[in-house]
């Protein structure tokens, strides 16, 4: 449940033109049986384009629509296509749709999709395709999208063309509907969601050949990809990652060449010569308040949480030193980070107790679950943090967390992010009415609305573009319902038989990557 972001890229055309693409994404995953022999293993026996990759991120769904929001969208991608994707500028490129364009207005958006593509069932890639998704992903009732796409009204699909009729000025669309928000499946597939969540069908640069749920999934390159020849993997092994401990000594043996890395393991894979990297993205922790319920009612209560938080602390105890504290859904140097909002309720424990005692508290006297999904040491720091002022919390782990939390039942809660290639994204999914990230939903912070309409209307490109997405990130730190904490890296670690990896804030890429033999 980690966070990831995205920086921004130039983009072909900022007006309603066509733009044209470049980079592709292919996303690829493999993980040896845990009883593999050391070095060359059954699984490379095939060759060296074996991508081996142990993920803490294994999707628990496979269905694009229910776990497109979460950090597995990454694993999502290697079966999945979308109309866009980000290049390492952090703008959109073109993927299904090879080009797009506005009308004068900017209320309608027309994608072009590439011609003669098929997903893996054979079903063909069009605008009828593109309509089912985003009406799928709409109405779907499990969907995690939803929230997303409030600016689409409507689709209409025209052959290759899938016009999509906005409620609003948005700029934001072709950023918005790439590899995290439409992930698009064959209609005839997603026809049945509980079938296509542990059975996927896509359009992307593999096909599912075996999906243990949970645990392992083996892939093959689809020869039928828009981009298959800069596509240089041949089979992937995705696995669930056993503990961040374990990591290290299977890249060493040969068990993985991939992986995401805990910070706590850095120097343990950097000793044993194994290339540790940093992807780029947008990583931000918080901590979630209900202010529909008791304590968080009273705002003096929720700005005495704000002074009782010590970020610095989440760094060194949590990221070893690479990561940065944020007050913001943002790391520090991102375009929508606002630094005239920095360090508004800066730590001062004094300060917070002193609230405490305002709202007829004494020390003691709130007592808080902290509700999560799994063990979690961030939890833990948080705890010893209130406890500091007076605040009692009793941390309890429902492994079924999500329902409560996305149906905003939870009153206090803890969430990391991967951040979302649309800046504006990012802010309405955290501050929202509709927002999943919102646990105080349908509350959001006066002129919020205002200011995130006023960026939908300024093209990426326009000079005041960077001055009205600050201006609304400045909006949306109003809320009471959000109290960030800090920004890890996303780190990764490959053997050297990985070649490097393009440098796609909040994605990985695996567009020209080669696996070599051992």
């Amino acid at each position: 449940m980690f966070a990831r972001t995205t920086p921004h890229r130039p983009r072909p055309s900022v007006r309603p033109v066509r733009r044209v693409a470049v980079l592709a994404t292919a996303f690829v995953a493999l993980l040896a049986p845990a009883l593999t022999a050391c070095g060359g293993d059954a699984s490379s026996a095939a060759g060296g384009s074996t991508l081996k990759w142990a993920s803490s991120y294994f999707p628990a769904h496979w269905d694009p629509v229910v776990s497109g929001s979460g950090a597995q969208f990454r694993e999502l991608a290697l079966v999945y296509a979308s109309l866009t994707r980000t290049d390492e500028s952090g703008k959109a490129a073109p993927d299904l749709a090879e080009s797009w364009e506005y009308n004068d207005t900017g209320d309608r958006i027309t994608f072009h999709l590439r011609s003669g593509l098929t997903f893996s069932d054979g079903e063909p890639v069009d605008a009828a395709a593109v309509k089912a998704a985003i009406e799928r992903a709409k109405k779907q009732k499990n969907s995690a999208l939803f929230g997303d796409l409030t600016s689409i009204e409507s689709v209409e699909a025209d052959g290759l063309d899938a016009v999509l009729h906005l409620s609003q000025v948005d700029h934001q669309i072709p950023q918005l509907l790439g590899q995290r928000v439409l992930q698009i499946a064959s209609p005839k597939a997603a026809a049945a969601p509980e079938k296509l969540d542990q059975n996927p069908v896509g359009a992307g640069p593999f096909v599912v050949k075996q999906l243990i749920p949970g645990t392992k999934v083996v892939l093959e390159k689809n020869p039928d990809y828009w981009d298959a020849e800069n596509i240089h993997i041949e089979d992937v092994e995705l696995v669930s990652a056993p503990d961040a401990s374990t990591v290290v000594s299977g890249l060493r043996t040969g068990v993985y060449n991939f992986a995401d890395l805990d910070p706590s393991q850095a120097d343990a894979a950097e000793k044993a010569g194994l290339d540790v990297f940093v992807q780029p993205g947008f990583n931000a922790s918080n901590i979630s308040l209900n202010i529909n319920k008791a304590p968080f009612d009273d705002d003096r209560v929720v700005d005495a949480i704000r002074h009782a938080v010590n970020r610095d602390e989440f760094v060194d105890k949590l990221t070893f030193g690479h990561g940065e504290a944020t007050d913001q859904p943002f790391p520090k140097g991102y375009e929508a980070y606002d630094p005239e909002s920095e360090n508004a309720y800066p730590y001062d424990p004094a300060k917070s107790k002193k609230l405490l005692a305002e709202a007829g508290h004494a020390p003691g006297d709130i007592k808080l679950d902290l509700v999560i999904p799994s063990e979690d040491p961030q939890a833990e720091i948080v705890q010893s943090q209130l406890a500091a002022v007076g605040i009692t919390v009793t941390i309890k782990i429902d492994k079924n967390w999500a329902t409560p939390f996305f149906a905003k039942d939870l009153a206090f809660s803890l969430y990391s992010t991967t951040g979302r290639d649309s800046a504006v994204q990012t802010l309405t999914a955290h501050f929202g009415p509709d927002g999943p990230l919102n646990l105080s939903s349908p509350y959001e912070p006066d002129g919020f609305e205002e200011a995130v309409a006023k960026v939908r209307r300024t093209p990426l490109e326009a000079p005041e573009y960077k001055t009205a997405l600050r201006e609304a990130t400045r909006a949306g730190l109003e809320s009471k319902a959000l109290v960030f904490t800090y920004s890890s890296p996303n780190l990764m670690v490959k053997t050297s038989a990985v070649s490097d990896l393009p440098k796609n804030p909040a994605h990985i890429d695996w567009t020209g990557v080669t696996v070599s033999g051992h």
